[in-house]
């Protein structure tokens, strides 16, 4: 890897259609295949890692699917279930005595 003026050569290997694509741009641009290599990347970079529209839409359908299982119950049962918790104790007994807490 050679390093001048903040500037890093690399080698990359890319496919014929991606090549061809690269340099049928820089053409167009009348810019070097460096510059539009260092653009796309800066366009790229804000969505890499980013949900699909379709997986953001299955995603909050499944959401919607769980919400919709959750029990309806009156609050009165709802409480009761707190204050017992609450007396037991939040920790289970078998993570306390393994030492895990």
């Amino acid at each position: 890897m050679v390093v001048w003026h903040g500037i890093v050569k690399m080698t990359f290997t890319l496919d014929e259609t991606t090549v061809e694509t690269l340099k049928r741009i820089s053409k167009r641009l009348q810019k070097t295949q460096s510059y539009v290599l260092r653009e796309a990347i800066c366009h790229y970079e804000p969505h890499a890692g980013q949900l699909t529209k379709a997986e953001r839409k299955r995603r909050v359908e499944l959401l919607d699917r769980l919400v919709a299982a959750i029990p309806v119950r009156p609050a009165e049962e709802t409480d009761r279930e707190l204050r017992q918790s609450r007396m037991k104790g939040w920790r289970s007994k078998s993570l306390w005595f393994a030492g895990s807490i």
